[in-house]
């Protein structure tokens, strides 16, 4: 018998907190730490594979979304571990030593359901950026799903970007940095940064139309001022009100309100639940290895572990985390009635 990736998947979704071919080898009967090192070495997974896996799962509409957003994996104290390069950690609010993550995640609205249906690891050395993996796999989706809405952040609003989602008749809600140089004024005043416009009542609940900076001459989008918390406001951007898929962003066919934007705009943060479980669920960021193909095989991994823990949780009406815990449940059992260590004996 043969070590599999579903040999190292079952270890990731079973092991409570150690993640290394030492500890897995310790534990599986029949495999040497050289023997998987061997495999994870010589295997090539890669996103094709994934979604080979995740597409018979998914709950496919046209009305869905596709979102995309990026997370840094931490291997501060990994520094000698390929792929990793300095990068800015939106968490830490700093620049960290990490291996970058770019994911798209497909989500169907109406049932509240996503997974990870393709991604890309950020390798300086490889000459692309994230935002031509993105595009990539963008352009992979389209083919291969049904979709309506395109769900990003500002680092994705580009020009570039926006214009191909509109190529491929698809709306997009994405926020605009605050400094981002828009015209509400139909060319009657300068551009100026999107978080000094200002408002009258209508264009709060109905949205603003502008034009950005940079953009065809005659192309105006809607935007619309969302605040998200106290302390926090984001100018989220439709091509929405120019789009055949009006209907799709919206779920009907009255006008896009300031209660739509924020509800759609809402639904991007789904993808920070991906990596935030990956991160606490799966090991994703623990494993140590050196070399860049065993790196990129283990992130593989623990994305292939998220997506079928995640649909278990859909089957069993369960969070990730109460499935996760679940598997440790008998051993717990099993402990407090016949305890290895018998601290009463002591």
């Amino acid at each position: 018998m043969k070590f599999s990736k579903w040999d190292y998947c079952q270890y990731l979704l079973s092991s409570p907190n150690n993640v290394t071919l030492t500890h897995l080898a310790d534990h599986l009967e029949g495999f040497s730490h050289d023997t998987i090192n061997r495999y994870l070495r010589g295997v090539e997974l890669r996103p094709r594979h994934l979604w080979e896996r995740v597409k018979h799962l998914l709950e496919t509409s046209e009305d869905a979304y596709l979102i995309f957003d990026d997370t840094v994996i931490d291997k501060e104290s990994g520094l000698h571990i390929e792929l990793v390069s300095r990068q800015y950690s939106g968490l830490k609010h700093r620049v960290v030593d990490g291996i970058g993550l770019v994911s798209c995640v497909y989500l169907n609205a109406k049932t509240g359901h996503f997974w990870v249906i393709d991604y890309r690891l950020y390798d300086k050395s490889d000459g692309h950026s994230k935002l031509d993996h993105m595009r990539a796999m963008f352009q992979s989706a389209v083919q291969r799903v049904p979709f309506g809405t395109v769900l990003m952040d500002s680092w994705y609003a580009t020009k570039d970007v926006m214009l191909e989602i509109e190529k491929a008749e698809k709306v997009y809600f994405c926020p605009l940095k605050a400094n981002r140089r828009v015209d509400d004024s139909s060319g009657q005043k300068p551009y100026q940064g999107v978080a000094t416009l200002e408002w009258t009542g209508g264009e709060e609940q109905s949205g603003k139309s502008i034009k950005i900076h940079g953009f065809p001459k005659e192309h105006k989008v809607t935007l619309f001022r969302v605040e998200v918390s106290p302390h926090r406001t984001e100018y989220l951007v439709t091509n929405a009100a120019n789009t055949a898929n009006t209907a799709r962003a919206s779920h009907d066919s009255s006008p896009l309100s300031l209660q739509d934007a924020h509800m759609v705009g809402a639904l991007r943060w789904k993808i920070e639940e991906v990596h935030r479980e990956a991160k606490q669920l799966t090991g994703i960021g623990k494993c140590q290895c050196r070399k860049a193909r065993l790196q990129r095989n283990h992130i593989h991994c623990a994305l292939l572990t998220w997506n079928r823990l995640k649909h278990h949780a859909y089957q069993t009406q369960q969070t990730v985390y109460a499935v996760k815990q679940n598997l440790l449940s008998d051993y717990l059992i099993q402990q407090l009635k016949n305890p290895t260590l018998n601290l009463r004996a002591a």
